[in-house]
């Protein structure tokens, strides 16, 4: 999003992820994928729940 930059220490765990899943093979990076797009969409649900909205935003 234009303005809008992660914090320090989102900077840092996202540097510690990185190099964690340096190590998954294929398959585990599949699943992986799969289950942080399902939280994102959960996430995003609870954010429209929370600001009363129903369009596919997000």
């Amino acid at each position: 999003m234009i303005g809008i930059d992660l914090t320090l220490e989102q900077k840092l765990r996202l540097t510690i992820y990185t190099t964690q899943v340096q190590t998954l093979s294929a398959e585990e990076a599949k699943v992986l994928l799969v289950e942080m797009m399902r939280q994102n969409m959960m996430k995003d649900n609870t954010i429209r729940n929370l600001l009363g909205t129903k369009k596919n935003v997000l």
